[in-house]
């Protein structure tokens, strides 16, 4: 078994917070993250997958393929958008960096598999301090 990373970046906007909740409430659970405004990041998203080599080429994957399936259904669907607004897996979903994570694994597991290679993990960094890594179910 041999693991392949790849590291894609972004900008995007979100917010934490429950329209069944007051202001108040949200800003005491999510403080700042409450912005009725909004906040952004500059995230930075890494992609593994594991598997075996092909003999015939030497790859786990191509990894001109594992940029392509990122970029056309994460990538360019999150970069420059509002996660609560504009991301249509994320539509009804609580915007914080665990559940972008783990809706980013559901996406592209089902594409990876269709290369032949099974997503290992997805680590999603929000900022400097803090950052998830999710491994599945």
């Amino acid at each position: 078994m041999i693991y392949i990373t790849r590291r894609e970046r972004f900008c995007a906007a979100h917010k934490l917070h429950r329209e069944d909740w007051t202001p108040e409430q949200n800003e005491a659970v999510f403080g700042y993250c409450a912005n009725p405004n909004w906040h952004g990041h500059n995230y930075e998203l890494f992609i593994t997958v594991k598997g075996e080599i092909n003999p015939e080429t030497g790859f786990l994957i191509d990894l001109k393929k594992m940029k392509s399936i990122v970029q056309e259904n994460v990538v360019l669907k999150v970069d420059h958008k509002n996660f609560n607004l504009d991301v249509d897996f994320m539509q009804g979903k609580m915007a914080s960096t665990e559940v972008i994570a783990t809706e980013i694994f559901k996406v592209l597991k089902p594409l990876f598999e269709k290369e032949n290679v099974l997503l290992h993990s997805i680590r999603l960094v929000e900022t400097e301090n803090n950052s998830v890594e999710y491994f599945g179910d």
